[in-house]
């Protein structure tokens, strides 16, 4: 069994360091050359909630040999046409791969490399990077998961695979409606990961202002009623129905989902949105695949969708240097918090 993570970033590196500590084979595989070398010299080192380090094997993309039975791809969508491309002479007819990206992946993914050898998890947990060959992991051990499935929903032996690679790591739900369960991470990527991009700051910071956690309520409204109109029913996330404790129509029902936020997103506080650690690194992140999607489904159905339209614009505006990741960034969601 020949195993890799192809985009060893935050969440990779600690998910190979969690398979590794295990005592399973697996290839760490990412461009990032210092981050290898790093990871080849001195192991995979995860701090934060959890502290070890382990030896781990790394190598960069053009480095791959033979074919890999099991992929799990965690590259950012961003960088999917060049990392596929690279991928697809290491599959064999039997191969798996797994995508743990953000967003919606699964059909990218599955035109690239075919639909019968894709499959798709959310993961339930973040991680900050902290440089070559170090993550911290930001979400409290106790509330970690993974949801993984097939594209169209049976339970297969490729699924029964994945599975057992991930729960090295924490628990995992095999789930028949996987577009249900990427809706509702969307909706937890869209609401704290856009606001902590757009804002510079950590979930826990956009939890406490009354100002964030308003648009924040708007965002997750949002992503509730396009995925309706999209014929999608959103699984449970964290143990609690998205669609019942955050959907609203009115400001009685609006100001009653506020306490569930601590609830279900609390044990993630200390979580920066990957899409600010892109920013902070001088790169592009992944809105598009985020907020934007909900933005695109939403005109398709013709669902409005003005906080995440927002969150697009200043994100986008920070990426073309119009704007920087600062919390002064609120006021630019003013018509949208101060509604009533």
């Amino acid at each position: 069994m020949r195993v890799a993570i192809m985009g060893v970033g935050s969440l990779g590196t600690i998910f190979g360091a969690y398979i590794s500590k295990a005592g399973k084979q697996v290839d760490l595989i990412d461009v990032n050359q210092e981050h290898v070398n790093a990871l080849n010299k001195r192991g995979a080192t995860v701090i934060g909630k959890v502290l070890f380090n382990v030896p781990v094997k790394a190598l960069t993309p053009d480095q791959m040999e033979g074919i890999y039975d099991l992929v799990f791809y965690m590259t950012k969508q961003t960088y999917n046409e060049t990392a596929l491309k690279q991928l697809l002479p290491h599959l064999g007819p039997d191969s798996v791969v797994c995508t743990l990206q953000n967003g919606l992946p699964e059909p990218a993914v599955a035109e690239a490399v075919g639909k019968d050898r894709t499959l798709g998890c959310t993961v339930g947990w973040g991680a900050t990077w902290i440089g070559a060959g170090v993550s911290e992991l930001t979400s409290d051990p106790d509330h970690m998961e993974f949801d993984v499935g097939s594209i169209d929903g049976p339970i297969t032996d490729k699924v029964r695979l994945a599975e057992s690679y991930l729960k090295l790591m924490c628990p995992v739900n095999i789930l028949t409606n996987l577009m249900g369960i990427r809706w509702s991470k969307l909706l937890a990527n869209s609401t704290f990961s856009g606001m902590s991009t757009a804002l510079g700051c950590t979930f826990g910071d956009v939890m406490d202002d009354p100002r964030s956690l308003r648009v924040v309520q708007y965002i997750a409204n949002e992503v509730i009623h396009v995925a309706h109109a999209n014929g999608v029913k959103m699984e449970l996330f964290s143990g609690y129905d998205l669609e019942k404790v955050l959907v609203f129509e009115n400001k009685e029902e609006r100001d009653r989902t506020l306490a569930y936020y601590p609830k279900i997103f609390g044990p993630h506080r200390a979580l920066k949105a990957s899409m600010l650690q892109d920013l902070e690194k001088g790169r592009k992140c992944e809105i598009d695949a985020i907020n934007g999607v909900v933005c695109d489904f939403g005109r398709k159905v013709g669902v409005p969708t003005p906080a995440n339209d927002k969150v697009v614009e200043i994100v986008k505006g920070i990426e073309a240097g119009k704007y920087k990741y600062t919390f002064a960034n609120i006021e630019m969601f003013k018509s949208i918090y101060s509604a009533d």
